[in-house]
């Protein structure tokens, strides 16, 4: 955080949630509130090879450190950048042997920056790791169980030579990656690719309906001149206005899902309760379980079976998801939604889990047409829940937009890519990868739609022969990833 972002915040204390971050002048939607660069940052341990360990991006070719062999690199741009916080890395791992897990290559990369520079307020912080929380008296057994263990590792791992730190120091350090890790995306945010801790960030308190926004930013060095090089940095960003004095708020939970589930993931995961207005009044609850009215009205009886069913088949799903068997996951949808449509409303938050997936996975399989059809219903449900600048929203709309476009439907697919570009905007900025990737097909889509306008069957002809000169564009293949909270947890 630079001195000019300082000033436009302050810390104060907010009633019945501790320490927290008020506006200290009036922002904008869209507007950079503050970026941060990481304290530190690791990658996770299944994508070490195939992800840069210093700006997170996914390549193709990536550079291997010759000493230690494990980290790798973009270019040698980014292996210089990273040598400060990989030197120590580099000699713990070859005279162990191996490289620990995330958790414990996370708190060395902590540990090793406080010998450098010590536990206190470092420049650009407005709290320092030292007086971040780590809920550690909040622990269960099995969480206390694993907090041993890791201690454990990491004093195999830590090298004799460096500095010394004692056991409740350590297990703070431990603590603080535990509920302060923020999940680091990969630079088209289609998969979490690490896990970092972000001082100031973790001053932003939570609410189920906030004024801001929190996006991961891999940075640019791909520019001639190292003057025009950005960092890697998470940004925070207002969704409309915020007036002088109003709390700083971002959502540590997904919206999609009711009050009561929501609470409980935010007691597990956080160790509070929410006491936001949407939580306290049941805000939109109704929508998210909405059933068919009027004469054909349901019975509570078939509601709870249909709702179980859904359950039931969302098991079998994910089962079908991680084996990659996505003919199956079709037909589970399909079933599915053949037993929700009589009996959920178009809102209801189980109808639109199955109407994602199906999209998704049909898409993976070029089933285009199918679907664009699913993947409009969730979009019109999403529109109804969604605060309108949400950038899960943003993402869902784009998805839905190239869905359609792949199905020959130019001028839903037009729509919603224009709807998705306008979203991004805020929540992401015109010069974010994802944002400009977007431009290139917002630009793209409108020149077809005018040419569709003018001659249909010409369009259809040009299309067809375009598509037969050019290699298809898959859809990246469907994870089996829930949407994740702000904040990594260890899995």
């Amino acid at each position: 955080m630079t001195p000019g972002e300082m000033e436009m915040v302050e810390v104060f204390t907010s009633e019945g949630k501790g320490r927290g971050l008020k506006a200290a002048k009036e922002f904008w939607a869209g507007d950079v509130i503050f970026a941060e660069p990481a304290y530190a940052a690791v990658v996770f341990d299944s994508l070490t090879h195939l992800v840069c360990h210093t700006c997170f991006k996914r390549q193709e070719k990536l550079h291997r450190c010759g000493q230690c062999k494990f980290a790798h690199y973009c270019d040698r741009t980014c292996q210089k950048d990273a040598w400060l916080n990989h030197k120590h890395e580099c000699s713990a791992i070859k005279a162990h042997g191996k490289a620990p897990n995330e958790n414990i290559r996370l708190a060395a990369r902590i540990m090793w920056r406080i010998e450098r520079e010590g536990g206190g307020l470092t420049e650009g912080c407005l709290v320092s790791i030292d007086d971040l929380q780590n809920h550690v008296e909040n622990f269960g057994e099995e969480e206390k169980k694993e907090l041993r263990a890791d201690v454990e590792s990491f004093l195999n791992f830590w090298p004799p030579q460096s500095q010394q730190f004692g056991m409740q120091y350590i297990s703070h350090i431990f603590g603080v990656i535990n509920c302060n890790g923020f999940t680091l995306s990969d630079q088209r945010g289609l998969q979490a690719v690490g896990v970092g801790v972000f001082p100031n960030l973790c001053l932003v308190n939570h609410d189920c309906w906030p004024n801001c926004t929190v996006i991961f930013n891999n940075g640019n060095h791909e520019a001639v001149r190292s003057m025009f090089h950005t960092q890697m940095r998470i940004e925070l960003r207002a969704l409309g206005k915020i007036s002088p004095g109003e709390e700083l708020t971002v959502s540590y939970v997904d919206f999609l899902n009711v009050s009561e589930e929501r609470r409980q993931q935010l007691q597990k995961q956080y160790y509070f309760d929410c006491t936001c207005e949407h939580c306290q009044k049941g805000i939109k609850d109704d929508l998210m379980l909405a059933v068919k009215e009027g004469e054909n009205k349901p019975s509570q009886d078939v509601v709870k079976e249909v709702l179980q069913f859904s359950k039931d088949t969302m098991e079998k799903i994910n089962k079908a998801r991680s084996e990659g068997v996505y003919h199956e996951v079709v037909k589970l949808c399909r079933e599915c939604l053949k037993k929700q449509e009589p009996v959920l409303g178009d809102t209801n938050i189980y109808l639109l889990r199955i109407l994602s997936i199906a999209s998704e996975v049909l898409s993976y399989l070029q089933m285009f047409e199918e679907a664009s059809g699913y993947a409009k219903r969730m979009v019109d449900g999403y529109m109804k829940i969604y605060h309108p600048n949400n950038a899960q929203l943003g993402m869902a709309v784009m998805r839905a937009g190239v869905t359609h476009w792949h199905a020959s439907l130019i001028e839903a697919g037009h729509s919603m890519i224009c709807k998705a570009y306008a979203i991004l905007l805020v929540t992401h900025g015109p010069t974010h990868p994802i944002t400009k990737d977007l431009e290139v097909m917002r630009v793209q889509s409108e020149m077809e739609l005018r040419m569709f306008q003018q001659n249909e069957f010409m369009y259809y002809k040009m299309r067809e022969a375009a598509l037969k000169n050019q290699k298809i564009q898959v859809m990246p293949e469907p994870t089996n990833e829930a949407p994740s909270g702000l904040f990594h947890t260890k899995q």
